[in-house]
């Protein structure tokens, strides 16, 4: 029998503010001491009360209105019991049947083919303390809390079950990520724990609206592990029912190690967690005047971004979708086609698009970088562009005074001085050139008189290599032809 994946996801990401959800403890803890950062609202004391940040509202509604959600006109926050020791109060402070945006949805490109997949709902709650297993002096294994990360404002982004395959998960993850940066509402760093996946997984038979039990598996930090564990848990499943075994509610951890998802507990249901109002929280009012200031300052998002690049600057699809899936990578190529003295050339455009996703994205992924991080300038990378374009590079030239400005952040112009890399433009010297080379190459010769083509592309780049990528390659076509037919 056939059967048919289906899963949802579940995103939290950490929100980038100043203080944390319901105190005024900062946020930022990441290379903080241990239970620095720290109040008796975080840490849980009887008889504090717990205040709402408004920033954390905002951005829960910026990131709902991007992902095309409703906004109710009243949320209200919920307690949610459970034991785990990384609650210091025993409860969460999340939300429960009245969520900050409901029924909304986002486009993934997979294969080609254009896919919306439903947001079922964004929604607001504190993130937990952070447990850390350690082994003591005496070989004891011991559990440590740090609280700094309680309390610091999460948003919950709750998909509709419409993805079909771990890479159409893979792309949702990668969309929703791009949308958060853009909104600058969130890092969206997997790898730092400040956007969290965890997975529903199920399957069902094709063409059946019945499906076996819902599988939840955690513990995914980065895209590839989430693409991993789907596909193991997927062929996992199928595996269980076809040798007659009975799937079951459960949560399930992906051991990285090994490639697996292992039994973690019985997965709960909403009555587990026994929610009910919280009760030092008043319900929230969103009016439609604030939500629509907020929605009146969103930026343009990866999508329509995309499509005004195809349409102003004539890139391919290919470019445009890639250069917009970050915003400071396409930040840059704008900054790169405005400083350019021709205005909005395509042409331009489509070289700096070629340097940006090519040579320039090839040292940025070596040195483990993102754009801004970079030496180079967008001015740095047009001037080079120019020296190009006036014939004082040659192509090959270009991208040794590139490698070298990225290392250094030097001037193309200074650069290509110093090491003697500026364009030939005397055409006696490159005659001179074309005659040894032909000299020394007495079987290539050969075969161009027996009409191989071939012989002069391998002629020129002796030429080429010679003078160090410095001759201007028509010339130096022409130069030699002219010098065979005399030969």
């Amino acid at each position: 029998m056939t059967y048919e994946t289906i899963i949802g996801l579940e995103v939290h990401a950490q929100l980038l503010t100043r203080s944390k959800m319901f105190c005024r403890c900062s946020a930022d803890y990441a290379d903080a001491p241990p239970n620095t950062h720290v109040c008796p609202v975080c840490l849980g004391m009887p008889g504090v009360l717990p205040v709402i940040n408004k920033k954390a509202i905002e951005y829960a509604i910026m990131t709902a209105l991007a992902l095309n959600c409703s906004i109710p006109p009243v949320t209200k926050f919920d307690r949610k019991n459970y034991p785990y020791p990384d609650l210091m109060k025993g409860y969460q402070i999340s939300q429960y049947d009245a969520p900050i945006g409901v029924g909304g949805w986002l486009t993934i490109e997979v294969d080609g083919s254009e896919r919306r997949v439903g947001v079922t709902r964004v929604h607001m709650e504190e993130d937990v303390a952070k447990m850390l297993h350690r082994t003591s002096p005496l070989g004891e294994g011991v559990s440590l809390i740090d609280v700094n990360r309680a309390g610091v404002p999460l948003m919950e982004i709750v998909s509709e079950p419409d993805l079909r395959s771990a890479e159409e998960a893979r792309q949702y993850l990668i969309k929703l990520r791009s949308i958060l940066r853009y909104l600058g509402v969130s890092t969206g760093n997997m790898e730092e724990g400040s956007f969290r996946c965890d997975a529903n997984v199920s399957i069902r038979p094709a063409g059946s609206k019945e499906g076996f039990a819902k599988v939840e598996v955690k513990n995914m930090n980065s895209f590839k592990a989430v693409y991993r564990a789907l596909e193991f848990e997927a062929v996992r499943q199928r595996k269980v029912v076809e040798e007659g075994g009975r799937l079951v509610q459960e949560t399930r951890g992906w051991v990285e190690e090994r490639g697996i998802t292992q039994s973690q507990r019985s997965k709960e249901y909403a009555h587990d967690y026994r929610y009910f109002p919280e009760p030092d929280l008043p319900p929230l009012a969103l009016s439609r005047e604030w939500v629509e200031e907020i929605r009146a300052r969103l930026p343009e998002l990866p999508d329509a971004r995309r499509s005004r690049f195809m349409s102003q600057y004539g890139l391919p699809f290919y470019d445009a979708n890639l250069l917009t899936n970050s915003r400071v990578l396409a930040d840059y190529f704008e900054a790169c086609v405005s400083t350019s003295k021709a205005g909005v050339d395509t042409k331009r455009a489509k070289t700096v698009s070629n340097w940006l996703l090519g040579d320039f994205a090839r040292l940025l992924n070596l040195s483990g970088i993102d754009i801004s991080q970079s030496r180079v300038t967008p001015d740095q990378l047009v001037a080079l562009l120019d020296l190009v374009d006036a014939g004082t590079l040659t192509g090959p030239a270009a991208k040794k005074v590139f490698e070298e400005m990225f290392h250094t952040g030097k001037p193309a112009r200074d650069i290509a001085a110093e090491q003697g890399l500026t364009q030939i433009g005397d055409a006696s010297a490159v005659e001179e050139v074309a005659r040894r080379v032909i000299s020394g190459n007495p079987q290539a010769v050969a075969d161009f008189k027996a009409g191989k083509e071939q012989a002069v592309k391998f002629l020129v780049g002796q030429i080429m290599k010679e003078t160090r990528g410095r001759a201007n390659p028509k010339m130096a076509t022409e130069i030699l032809r002219r010098e065979l037919e005399a030969a």
